[in-house]
C-alpha cells in the first residue's frame, strides 16, 4: 500500500510537470506559432461519423423509419385487426363516420361488421391506451384504430345495434318459415280425410293379423306407422304389405293415393326443432330490447354533429317491433295448433319434438310413393315381358306361315316344271300336233303318281332296312 501511494504521488508530480513546465515553456515558442493545428487536429483527431446535414428528403425519410412503432396490444389479435382493415379499405376515420351515421351509405358488409366486433376495444386496451394518447403518431395501426374507435361513446353498443339492424331482415326470413311449416302441417294432419282412411284400413290389417289378445284394438302409436314397410309377403319378399295396401287402394280407396296433395308442408315441418326456433325467437326479442335501451340512451345524450343513431335506429324499430310482433303471434299459434295435433294422434304434449312427430309421416309419404313408384315398375316389367312373348309367339306364327307358303310355291314350281319337260318332249317327238292333248296330260299325271308311289316305297325300303 505504501509503494502504491509512493507511485501515485509520483505520477502526479509528472503530470504537473507537463502541464505546468513544457506546455508553459511550449506556449511561449516562437515555433509554436507555426505549426498548423488545424491539420494536426484533422489527422489525429477521434473518429467520428460523417454528419449530413439535415433536412432533406432522404434524412427525413431515415429519422422516420428510426421511429419504433408504439404498440400495447396483444400481438395475435393486433395481427388479425390489421388484416381485417385491410380488407375493410377503409380509413379509421371513414369506418368512425360510418359507425357514427349508422352505415346509412352501406360501406359495412354484415360479415365486416361481425368482425369488427371481434375487436371492440376492452377496458384493459382502452387504459394501456390512453396512457400513450400523446404518442398517437408512433402507434402501430391496430392500436390507432382501437384507440380512435375508443373515443366513441358506446361504441359497442352502436355496433352491436347495427349489426342487429342489417342482420334482422334475414334472421326474420329464416324463422318465419318455420312456424308457419309447423302451423300448416300441424292444420294439414288433422284435416286430412285421405289420411283418416288410410289409418283406418292400416287398423283394419292390424287387428286381422294381429286377431286373438292383440287384436280389436282402438287404434295405434303413430311411431309403429313405418313399420308397414318392413312386413314382407312370405310368397315373395320383394312384396311388403305397404305395396299390398296400395293395391287395396287402388282397387277400393283410389282416393287415397292422392294423399299427399293433401300434407304438403310435412316435409318442411319435419325439420323444425320447436326448441331452437324459440331460442332463435327469444334471441331476436332480447337484442330489440338492447337495441330500445340504447336508443333510449342515445336520446338523452348531447349528440355530436353527423351522429345519426336517434333518427335511423327510431325508424327501424318501429317497423321492426311491428314485424317481430306478427312473428310471435304465428309462433302462438303454431305452438297451440301442434299441441292439438299431437292429442288428436293421441300423443302426449311435451314428449315429441315437432321434427319427430312430422318425420314420422314425411317418411311415410316418401315410402308410400316408393311403394307406388315399385308396383308400377314391375306393371311395366310385367307389360313389358307380355308384349315380348306375343311378339315371339307372332313371329312364330309369322315364320311358319313362310314356311309352309315356301313349301307350297316349291311345290307348284314343280310341277310346272314337269309340264314343261312334258311339253318339250312333245315337242321334239310330233305328238304336240295331236288333236287330242288331253291324252298328254293323263299321261303326265299317271307318270307323276308313279314316281310319288316309287319314292314312297323307296322310304319304306329305308325304314325296313
Amino acid at each position: 500500500l505504501k509503494a502504491f501511494n509512493v507511485f501515485l504521488k509520483c505520477d502526479l508530480l509528472f503530470q504537473e510537470r507537463i502541464h505546468g513546465t513544457i506546455w508553459n515553456e511550449i506556449d511561449d515558442l516562437k515555433a509554436f506559432k507555426v505549426l498548423d493545428l488545424e491539420d494536426f487536429e484533422k489527422m489525429f483527431s477521434a473518429y467520428q461519423r460523417h454528419q449530413k446535414e439535415m433536412g432533406s428528403t432522404e434524412d427525413l425519410y431515415l429519422s422516420t423509419r428510426k421511429v419504433k412503432e408504439l404498440s400495447v396490444i396483444d400481438g395475435r389479435r393486433a395481427q388479425n385487426c390489421v388484416i381485417l382493415l385491410s380488407k375493410l379499405k377503409l380509413t379509421n376515420e371513414e369506418i368512425r363516420q360510418a359507425i357514427l351515421k349508422m352505415d346509412e351509405q352501406e360501406d359495412l358488409a354484415k360479415d365486416m361488421l361481425e368482425q369488427l366486433l371481434k375487436f371492440v376495444p376492452e377496458k384493459s386496451d382502452t387504459d394501456l391506451l390512453e396512457e400513450h394518447k400523446h404518442e398517437i403518431e408512433r402507434m402501430a395501426r391496430a392500436d390507432r384504430f382501437l384507440f380512435e374507435m375508443s373515443r366513441i361513446d358506446h361504441y359497442q353498443q352502436r355496433l352491436q345495434a347495427l349489426f342487429f339492424k342489417k342482420k334482422f331482415p334475414e334472421r326474420l326470413a329464416e324463422a318465419k318459415p318455420k312456424v308457419e311449416a309447423i302451423l300448416l302441417a300441424s292444420k294439414e294432419l288433422i284435416r286430412s280425410k285421405r289420411l283418416r282412411q288410410l289409418l283406418e284400413v292400416v287398423l283394419a290389417f292390424g287387428n286381422y293379423m294381429n286377431k286373438g289378445q292383440r287384436g280389436s284394438a282402438y287404434g295405434f302409436k303413430v311411431s309403429s306407422l313405418n313399420k308397414i314397410a318392413d312386413t314382407k309377403s312370405s310368397i315373395d319378399r320383394n312384396i311388403t304389405l305397404l305395396h299390398y295396401l296400395i293395391m287395396i287402394f287402388e282397387k277400393n280407396y283410389p282416393d287415397i293415393l292422392d294423399i299427399q296433395s293433401e300434407l304438403q308442408h310435412l316435409p318442411e315441418a319435419a325439420k323444425v326443432n320447436l326448441v331452437e326456433l324459440e331460442k332463435e325467437v327469444n334471441n331476436i326479442k332480447t337484442g330489440l330490447k338492447a337495441v330500445e335501451a340504447e336508443l333510449d340512451y342515445q336520446k338523452r345524450r348531447m349528440r355530436e354533429s353527423g351522429d345519426r343513431f336517434v333518427p335511423v335506429m327510431s325508424d327501424f324499430i318501429t317497423v321492426a317491433s311491428f314485424s317481430f310482433s306478427e312473428l310471435e303471434d304465428l309462433l302462438n299459434e303454431a305452438r297451440d295448433k301442434y299441441a292439438k295435433a299431437l292429442k288428436h294422434f293421441g300423443e302426449s304434449e311435451g314428449k315429441m319434438q315437432p321434427d319427430e312427430f312430422f318425420g314420422i309421416f314425411d317418411t311415410f309419404l316418401q315410402s308410400f310413393a316408393e311403394a307406388k313408384q315399385d308396383l308400377e315398375n314391375m306393371r311395366k316389367k310385367k307389360e313389358e315381358e307380355e308384349r315380348r312373348a306375343r311378339m315371339e309367339a307372332m313371329l312364330k306364327e309369322q315364320r311358319e306361315k313362310e314356311r309352309r307358303q315356301k313349301k307350297a310355291k316349291a311345290g307348284s314350281i314343280s310341277e310346272e316344271g314337269g309340264e314343261f319337260d312334258d311339253l318339250v318332249s312333245a315337242l321334239r317327238s310330233g305328238e304336240v300336233f295331236d288333236k287330242d292333248l288331253s291324252k298328254l296330260k293323263r299321261n303326265r299325271k299317271r307318270s307323276g303318281n308313279q314316281g310319288l308311289e316309287t319314292s314312297r316305297e323307296r322310304v319304306v325300303t329305308k325304314l325296313n332296312y
